[in-house]
């Protein structure tokens, strides 16, 4: 490639217009690439807490003890996602409504019930937290340098009204420059596509999880409402 037609002259050479559509893909990338080492965190974390409370809870610990942990950590200032966050919000409210004299057992599940469903809003709220700024980077990057590509071909055929022979030397540059436009937008699209898409198919999964285990340990709490229920 010649020095007219290297990359850095021709982002210096294009038009205000084609330079701030340039920019304007540049600092999108640069987001889009935020995001999507910032939700790789996030999601592993959650698949391996998943895993690591699931095991947990399954083995046969008490569930009191399993409460007890969580306090623990808390106060080793130690940060709880994802099921255990829902088990101890449930947990809570069933053992604070089954103290209180005279409550029923459908009210103790239903406030049980009301807890992890707030629990499982915030997780969920947590996971899918910018992932639709993925999806519009995914989108509107391509029309974006399509656009600055369009401007681009228009100016060089524009310039083309004012040359008494037109030449590929001529027309060259500015071809190279609209089309580094699209160039741009491609680079910015494609990976915040292919994240969108396998981020939101690992979120799905996961909050599928986490509306299993809530099935679940409802099923145990009303066996233990009720059993107390009946020994009472």
């Amino acid at each position: 490639m010649s020095d007219s037609l290297s990359l850095w002259n021709l982002i210096l050479n294009a038009s205000w217009l084609a330079q701030l559509v340039m920019l304007s893909l540049f600092l999108i990338s640069v987001m889009s690439w935020v995001i999507i080492v910032q939700k790789w965190i996030i999601i592993s974390d959650a698949e391996k807490e998943v895993f690591s409370f699931e095991k947990r809870f399954w083995s046969g610990m008490d569930l009191s003890q399993l409460y007890r942990d969580g306090s623990t950590k808390q106060k080793n200032n130690t940060s709880m996602i994802g099921m255990e966050n829902l088990f101890r919000s449930g947990f809570k409210e069933f053992t604070r409504l089954r103290q209180q004299p005279g409550i029923e057992s459908d009210a103790v599940m239903e406030g049980a019930g009301r807890a992890m469903r707030v629990a499982l809003a915030r997780e969920e709220k947590v996971l899918e937290r910018h992932l639709p700024i993925l999806a519009t980077v995914a989108s509107v990057s391509v029309y974006l340098g399509l656009f600055g590509t369009v401007w681009g071909i228009m100016n060089t055929f524009v310039s083309l009204s004012n040359q008494s022979q037109a030449s590929l030397a001529v027309v060259a540059p500015g071809i190279a420059d609209a089309l580094l436009a699209t160039e741009m937008g491609l680079f910015a699209a494609i990976p915040a596509a292919i994240a969108y898409n396998r981020y939101a198919a690992k979120v799905d999964s996961i909050i599928h999880s986490y509306m299993t285990f809530t099935d679940e340990f409802s099923s145990i709490l009303h066996r233990q409402a009720h059993t107390r229920r009946i020994e009472e």
